[in-house]
């Protein structure tokens, strides 16, 4: 009918007097010299202007408490600590809780590069004997990557330790050493998602010994990828030097800059102790979830500040997340 056209028009202009927005998408975006790209799906254009996809506001963060021995404090409550997000407490805080049984996401990368030789067979044993403690069948999921001069995912997701044992036990050693990219492509391609129904643990393990030489991406880039995926990044050392490298303190850096942790073992043995340390920490978190205060979606950096009221306890988090662009 020759009205068609203006009954649209003017319903598309009530809804926007109505404050509806005809569109609002959430969306990562990848920082610059980023190696993987997308491409928009050939199906945006042909989208209903009326189309409405709903903005999600809610933070979820996980994080740890210690007291001043390093163990873990697990009988606290959301008014033992102070939530800062963007330097403003909260608009409202939604839910607090103790998890020590959330489903867990993991990565295993294992630095398989000529530098780590000496440690290497040992190092994939205490590998396969975390995977069997730490992934339960029909809950948690993890991959198995190494990484010299490439990166190359011997195993995909899986639940299964006797899969996952296998892809450790295809790793070979020899070549350079590009860990920020196995960082970046991990998160990127593996862990990172735009929205979870319910808070999930992401996790990196790294094995090497920090010394990257190949990578195409730096270190700030890598970092900023596993914020985006809201990874936590655990690292173990393979420098038996018994000196804090260079390596060493890149370790530090991107452990907690996403909330993890990095371990210097120095001898064999301790690696063990290593994986041991990071099973109990993924099961010993706390979860706040809230509504930022000024929350705006432009894909910027909202730093992250939470603390502990009571004396001689440390908090662990993560220092921030990416906002979603609309």
């Amino acid at each position: 009918m020759k009205y068609t056209g203006t009954y649209i028009l003017l319903a598309g202009l009530l809804l926007a007097v109505a404050g509806v927005p005809l569109r609002a998408q959430v969306s990562y975006l990848a920082p610059a010299n980023a190696l993987v790209s997308s491409t928009p799906s050939s199906s945006d254009s042909e989208d209903s202007v009326l189309t409405i996809k709903k903005r999600v506001d809610e933070v979820n963060v996980l994080f740890i408490t210690t007291d001043k021995h390093g163990k873990f404090v697990r009988n606290l409550n959301e008014h033992d600590f102070s939530f800062l997000d963007d330097h403003k407490p909260p608009q409202s805080i939604v839910n607090f809780r103790r998890e020590t049984d959330l489903p867990i996401e993991l990565g295993l990368l294992i630095d398989t590069s000529g530098s780590v030789r000496s440690r290497f067979d040992f190092e994939q044993e205490a590998a396969v004997s975390f995977l069997q403690n730490t992934i339960r069948p029909k809950f948690d999921k993890a991959f198995v990557m190494g990484f010299n001069d490439h990166s190359q995912v011997t195993q995909d997701f899986t639940d299964s330790a006797t899969l996952l044992a296998a892809g450790v036990h295809q790793l070979r050693d020899g070549g350079g050493t590009a860990l920020y990219e196995a960082i970046y492509l991990a998160c990127h391609n593996k862990l990172i998602k735009e929205q979870d129904d319910h808070p999930v643990r992401r996790a990196i393990v790294v094995v090497s010994d920090g010394e990257d030489n190949q990578s195409e991406v730096s270190e700030a880039q890598a970092i900023e990828m596993a914020e985006r995926a809201e990874v936590i990044i655990y690292a173990i050392s393979t420098d038996d030097s018994g000196l804090i490298l260079r390596g060493d303190k890149v370790l530090q850096q991107m452990a907690e800059a996403t909330g993890g942790r990095a371990f210097f073992p120095f001898k064999m043995k301790d690696i063990k102790n290593s994986f041991a340390a990071i099973e109990d920490e993924l099961r010993s978190q706390y979860v706040v979830s809230y509504h930022p205060a000024d929350f705006e979606a432009d894909g910027r950096f909202r730093p992250i500040s939470i603390t502990a009221l009571k004396k001689d306890l440390q908090v662990r988090a993560r220092k921030g997340y990416y906002a979603p662009r609309q």
